[in-house]
């Protein structure tokens, strides 16, 4: 990066604004973006987000604030060295130094030589020395006498040398710390999950015991867990987001591998003091709040729905979709709202809702989506151990209650 962009990111995250920033240093908004963009991705983090069409400062932003304030103070003092009595801002936010310049600096200053230097970077000679020639021109200074026996730093050579080693261990040090965590991106095993009902719910359990069971093992791979809609589950398997997806249908994954997970049938839950009997009479006494029609399950029940009650008000307002399966079981717990689940789904929240059985067989099934890395495949395997252990445990406990 060029350590104007450094000086420009750094005031975004200050101030909170490109367009002020844009303003303060007379720059369009978009080099003040791109600043802010090269240096997320030099870090390898997201500093900011838009929220309502405003910049938003994440967390993380603080902590790379201190980071580069060595290099703020820095490109300060490397302003009085050009002759800048106080720090100019329209002249910082335009330095054009790149950082990997003044490190080959620093490597010809240790060398004592541009050839040897040269040679230790893998750089032509000519390349080396136009690019000194270059920083000695910006900063309006010789940095070296050029002596039969090398190079030997001048006086302000020797200055620059202090600045440019602090501006390099800074940067070095926010660097290493995005290298880590790249790492352990690459380790990490991403899996994403259709929202579960809540706690005791199968998916929430079995991702429970994969954790428990996979950190037993001791596995090189971090596991991360991340819950979404079924759609934008396909979506996050599609661009490498995620390497395995739970979800109730595998539409528009026939690319990746994918395995069943679990059979069910789509059952109706109910406000626990409702009396209706039947899926019609509970259809047009209640109004319904069903999964998002972007889900295999949303979509299958808005189609039966449709199907059953063609007389109701289905193509009005009374119909709310919800991405949110906790909210939908609290709104048929405690609103009077009925709903459509996997009957798998549906039993470890039995206390809180009446479960209606619809008047004909309508199976479901839950999948698992994995793409080719061998760590996903494992991880498959023990979900769909976990899913057909907890399933047998939730029937055996039904049929004991009943």
């Amino acid at each position: 990066m060029h350590l104007g962009a450094l000086f420009i990111a750094s005031h975004v995250l200050t101030s909170g604004s490109v367009r002020e920033t844009a303003r303060r240093f007379q720059l369009s908004p978009s080099t003040v973006s791109t600043a802010i963009h090269n240096l997320e991705t030099e870090l390898a983090m997201k500093l900011t987000e838009r929220a309502s069409g405003e910049l938003a400062t994440l967390i993380a932003s603080g902590r790379v604030l201190e980071g580069l304030e060595p290099i703020m103070a820095a490109i300060a003092e490397l302003g009085q060295r050009a002759g800048h009595d106080e720090i100019d801002e329209t002249w910082a936010s335009r330095i054009p130094v790149k950082i990997v310049t003044m490190e080959r600096f620093l490597e010809v200053a240790d060398q004592g030589s541009i050839n040897r230097a040269a040679r230790r970077l893998r750089l032509g000679q000519p390349q080396l020395s136009l690019q000194l020639a270059n920083l000695e021109k910006f900063l309006r200074h010789r940095l070296f006498e050029r002596q039969a026996q090398g190079s030997v730093l001048t006086e302000e050579g020797r200055r620059a040398y202090q600045i440019f080693m602090t501006i390099s261990q800074a940067w070095n040090d926010l660097k290493s710390s995005a290298d880590e965590r790249y790492r352990r991106t690459a380790r990490s095993l991403r899996i994403g999950s259709i929202i579960p009902t809540g706690s005791e719910s199968w998916v929430a359990r079995c991702l429970g015991s994969l954790v428990s069971e996979w950190n037993v093992r001791r596995n090189n791979n971090a596991i991360s867990l991340v819950s979404m809609t079924a759609d934008d589950l396909r979506e996050a398997l599609k661009s490498g987001r995620i390497d395995v997806a739970i979800l109730d249908s595998v539409f528009g994954l026939e690319s990746f591998r994918h395995r069943e997970l679990l059979q069910t049938e789509m059952v109706v839950i109910a406000p626990p003091d409702s009396t209706e009997t039947s899926v019609a009479e509970l259809v047009a006494g209640h109004p319904i709040c069903m999964p998002s029609p972007r889900t295999g399950l949303g979509h299958a029940a808005m189609a039966f729905s449709y199907e059953r009650a063609p007389n109701r008000r289905l193509r009005g307002q009374d119909i709310t979709a919800a991405d949110s399966l906790p909210v939908i079981v609290d709104l048929v717990a405690n609103h009077g709202y009925v709903s459509f689940l996997g009957r798998v789904s549906a039993m470890p929240i039995a206390d809180k809702v009446r479960i209606v059985d619809l008047d004909e067989h309508l199976p479901m099934s839950y999948h698992v989506a994995f793409n080719h890395r061998k760590a996903a495949a494992d991880a498959c395997t023990m979900i769909i151990e976990a899913a057909a252990r907890i399933t047998s445990e939730a029937v055996v406990k039904t049929a004991a209650v009943a």
